[in-house]
Formats: C-alpha cells, structure tokens, sequence
C-alpha cells in the first residue's frame, strides 16, 4: 500500500519502456531500449539528447498518443490510456499548431471549456495569462498572424489555462528570441515556486543547467545518465561539455551497444 502511494505521488513514472516502429518489409526499427525514469513532484526536470534519441517518442507515449511495446508510464498514478490522467497535465508539443481562423481569446475559451474551466473562472484567467506571456495586446488578432514565437507563446497559454500539476513541455524554447526565453525561463520556475512540476527537453543546454533539478541524458534509444544536474556536473565543466563528452564516448568502438 506505502509503494502504491509513492507511485501516485510522483508526476510521471516510467519502467523498462519500450517502443519500436516498422522499418521496411518485416523489420523494427527500436526507438526505446528499457528506459526507466522517475519525475519527482515540484522539480524541473530536463530531459535531453541529440536529435533522434528518443525524446519525443518518450513524450507521445506519456500523452498517450501512442502505445508503448512494452514496459509502462504513470502519470500521477494512471496510466496515459486513462483520459483522466491528463487533468493534471498541461502540454507542450514542439512546433505547436492551431486553428488558425480563431483570435487568441476564442482559442482560450476552447480549451478552457475543453477542460471542464467554468466560464467566470476562465474570464478572470485568460487577460493576466496572455499579459504574462506578452501577447495581451493581439488577443483577438486571428492566429494565422502570429510570428513563430508568438505561436509559441500562444501554445504555452493553452498549456497553463488550467492551471495543471504538471508541466510537459517539448522543446519550449523553440522560435523564442533572448527575451521570449528569459521570460519562459522565470515562467517556468514560477511554476515551481508554485509547487508545481515541469519536465521539458531541450537543445539549448545552457537553460537546462539554469533551471533543472535533475536532468535524464538519452541517446540511441538508451538512458545514459538520470540524476541531480549538480551530479552530473560534479567532476567540473558546464552542463553542455560533459554531455557532448559522453555522447562522443557511446560513439567509440568499444563503447557498449
């Protein structure tokens, strides 16, 4: 019963995940190898490797957009096959994309009664989000107008309407400027100020060693290194040395398959 608690307790759970997708006439081609990982509640969790490692196939499979081989994920507790289980989840994906014919305040209003936010709650939400994300100012502009980082803006929005436990975001920095991403970056340990949780990959390693309390280093499918990001830095050197340092070292001959 205890372990069953600590399980509910955590934002995300994964065990000997699994994934392979077809690959010509009767081969797979194995995108996860038995990853296992745990998101521990009010932390900022990094999650990086290079293009093609895993990351997003890791996160489709938390959103249940797809089914793993084997393995399993919980979010706090259930699993993404349960529809409840994204209550608690505002997401992300990289490259978010809309109905662009809506204005920012109608595409709100439709997540908002997507999730089950009455419409007084929502009217007293929507105007300080949108100011905090900066774009208050085209909030009945149509969509199809937006820059990329605006969109990008606009995507973190419909992640916050709700105000989720959990944060699960792919690539946010994706198309911001310098400014849209200290902004996302004091947004993000707001969130956790606010005893929320955040996992998110990301290319710009310099912002994970900024704002993560641990960091999982995928590459090839394989977990290299899940840990506290002040371990992982511990022999000295930034967060963006050591992991090149241990990608180039799978690549080597001898190096374990």
């Amino acid at each position: 019963m205890f372990a069953k608690k600590i399980a509910m307790d955590l934002p995300i759970r994964i065990a000997d995940l699994e994934k392979s997708y077809p690959d010509g006439f009767r081969r797979k081609n194995k995108i996860l190898h038995r990853i296992s990982l745990e998101v521990h509640p009010r932390e900022v969790f990094g999650f990086i490797g290079p293009n093609g490692a895993g990351k997003s196939t890791t996160i489709n499979l938390m959103m249940g957009f797809t089914r793993p081989d084997a393995g399993s994920i919980e979010i706090h507790g259930l699993s993404p096959d349960r529809p409840e289980s994204r209550r608690s989840i505002g997401y992300l994906p990289e490259g978010p994309r809309f109905y662009e014919d809506l204005t920012a305040e109608e595409l709100l209003a439709f997540a908002a009664r997507s999730a089950g936010i009455p419409r007084d709650d929502f009217q007293n939400t929507v105007d300080p989000l949108l100011d905090m994300l900066s774009i208050l100012h085209v909030k009945k502009r149509y969509i199809s107008t937006y820059s990329k980082g605006m969109k990008q803006r606009m995507g973190l929005a419909m992640a916050l309407i709700h105000d989720p436990r959990t944060l699960i975001l792919d690539e946010p920095m994706s198309g911001l400027d310098p400014i849209g991403r200290n902004q996302l970056k004091n947004i993000i340990l707001d969130q956790k100020a606010r005893g929320k949780t955040v996992f998110f990959s990301s290319h710009i390693l310099n912002d994970v060693e900024t704002l993560c309390d641990r960091v999982a280093v995928i590459h090839k499918g394989r977990i290299l290194f899940c840990g506290p990001t002040k371990d992982f830095l511990d022999s000295g050197g930034d967060l963006e040395s050591k992991f090149v340092t241990m990608i180039k070292a799978t690549e080597k001959p001898n190096a374990t398959q």
